[in-house]
């Protein structure tokens, strides 16, 4: 049986995918993992390479997605973006990391997504 809140989930991070690739962007890897976690999205921008954190939730009941990235996923992300960019060739453009908050139905159908660029 699939685990609701994973199929939530991917359903968010499909969703925040489909709206970067709809604004240009380039998607270079999508749930890159270590053994120190799982970067959700890397993408190019054209000017920078972007560090998506996608948070989805079916209610605002405890808050908004992106209030639930504090401190301490913030320096997760920022060790891993430093484990991927060892591992890849991605040139010489600057660094962002941004996050983007998918807000669903109980029935899983979209409702509302906010992007916040470069938010920590």
């Amino acid at each position: 049986m699939i685990d609701p809140r994973k199929e939530t989930g991917r359903r968010g991070e499909d969703m925040a995918a489909g709206y970067l690739v709809s604004k240009g962007w380039e998607l270079v890897a999508r749930n890159w993992a270590t053994n120190l976690g799982e970067l959700d999205i890397v993408a190019n921008d054209g000017l920078h390479v972007v560090f998506v954190e996608v948070r989805t939730t079916t209610s605002n009941q405890f808050g908004l997605g992106f209030q639930s990235v504090d401190y301490r996923k913030q320096q997760q992300v920022r060790r891993l973006a430093t484990q991927f960019l060892q591992q890849q060739q991605m040139g010489d453009l600057p660094l962002r990391f941004d996050v983007i908050s998918v807000l669903l139905s109980k029935e899983r159908a979209f409702v509302d997504l906010q992007h916040l660029e470069g938010v920590f």
